[in-house]
């Protein structure tokens, strides 16, 4: 997919993307501190039958669960010489669970790690760590992709710059924040929509940390200033976390898709769901915005 694709796909109408992964992936068993690509890795089942759920229920782009496979974030698992294999392996799953009857995104995230001077993560060392990842994400046939869940403008800057260095697939960006579209490391949704499509982002948005019903004012505030697509992925509300420390989210489908549409009348043109969210969630959503 080029950027002139996307384009008329988003100038086709809403565009859906898929709800969450990790917490799916955790329903089925998967244990907390693992590396959650790795786990995919061996139960590639789980994957795609979650995958090819979220196509049935409507989902029009997928993401790849590449979510934390960057050097940087590999290193945790002592797996930092495996980026190009999980990558591939994991695109190469997706693509043969949708069949091509969704576009499949290279997901990259945040490493974690406060960029200088606030930490120790250079520039140049994030920018190198996704350069890599999105080398080998876009000769892995990924049809575009999306930097998702991250902490501040500067993380969606380099990994802007490194898709522009390495290839011409359209990135979307999402940035999690607090209930004022603030993140988490600094900047702000606003500061993120007028950085990022001056350099050429194909999306940007917010996703995860809240629920739809905390960001219409954030979304509208987007849309204002937007010359590209606003992206919308939120949780299935705030989560409760019970006695075994799990989180729970307690927002039901029907009620997530209602404040879904609140947030498309608002200014949202691309929108699925984050932690908490399943096939159901997108099925939900599909079905009140054509009534």
């Amino acid at each position: 997919m080029n950027r002139d694709q996307f384009e008329r796909l988003a100038g086709s109408g809403v565009i859906i993307l898929d709800g969450a992964t990790g917490t799916n992936m955790t329903k089925a068993g998967m244990p907390k501190g693992v590396s959650t690509e790795f786990w995919i890795l061996e139960h590639a089942d789980i994957l795609q039958n979650l995958q090819k759920e979220y196509v049935k229920a409507g989902s029009q782009i997928v993401y790849a669960p590449t979510f934390s496979a960057n050097r940087l974030s590999l290193e945790n698992f002592h797996m930092e010489t495996r980026v190009e294999e999980l990558n591939t392996r994991l695109v190469e799953l997706s693509k043969e669970a949708v069949q091509g009857k969704a576009y499949i995104a290279g997901d990259l995230t945040t490493t974690g790690k406060r960029l200088e001077p606030d930490g120790v993560l250079s520039y140049e060392e994030l920018l190198d760590a996704y350069k890599e990842q999105i080398t080998a994400l876009a000769n892995a046939g990924a049809d575009l992709l999306v930097a998702e869940t991250m902490l501040c403008v500067d993380e969606m800057m380099a990994a802007l710059d490194a898709t522009s260095s390495v290839c011409d697939l359209p990135m979307m960006c999402s940035m999690t924040v607090e209930a004022d579209g603030s993140g988490f490391f600094g900047g702000s949704a606003i500061e993120a929509m007028e950085t990022l499509q001056e350099m050429d982002a194909a999306a940007v948005g917010i996703n995860c940390s809240l629920g739809p019903d905390q960001l219409e004012a954030v979304v509208s505030s987007m849309s204002k200033i937007a010359r590209i697509p606003v992206l919308a992925k939120p949780n299935a509300g705030n989560p409760l976390i019970n006695d075994k420390g799990e989180a729970i989210y307690n927002m039901e489908a029907p009620e997530f898709a209602r404040h879904m549409r609140t947030l498309v009348h608002a200014g949202a043109d691309i929108i699925g769901g984050c932690c908490g969210t399943d096939p159901e969630y997108i099925r939900q959503i599909v079905k009140i915005l054509k009534t």
